[in-house]
């Protein structure tokens, strides 16, 4: 794992553990807690076309970057918790996506790969 997410990671068990939270860390809560906060990362969106999507302003831009936070520290706890390197596993994530979606069939279409 890279030393900056490493690093993340080390001062989210600092800070949980100052607040004495890991009780409340378990897996299915900080699931729970993941799909909240990309829910309202998904509400700064609502009702944008997709050019307005493209074009935030200054502030919205500061606001979704507060809500990726969020996710992605939730995620990065949740995957502490399991034990399980993101990075690793979002490697081998792509070598499958690439083998399900290769390049020949699936250029240019959001059909889902059963669908190739």
């Amino acid at each position: 794992m890279s030393k900056d997410l490493q690093a993340l990671i080390n001062s989210l068990r600092e800070f949980s553990s100052q607040r004495d939270w890991d009780q409340f860390h378990s897996p299915k809560n900080l699931a729970s807690a993941l799909t909240v906060e990309a829910a309202e990362l998904l509400e700064h969106f609502q009702w944008l076309t997709e050019a307005q999507s493209r074009d935030l302003p200054a502030d919205k831009r500061v606001a979704v970057g507060e809500e990726m936070a969020d996710v992605l520290l939730y995620l990065l706890r949740l995957s502490d918790q399991l034990n399980i390197d993101l990075v690793e596993a979002a490697r081998r994530k792509l070598t499958l996506n690439a083998a399900k979606y290769p390049v020949d069939r699936s250029r240019g279409t959001s059909k889902k790969y059963t669908e190739l």
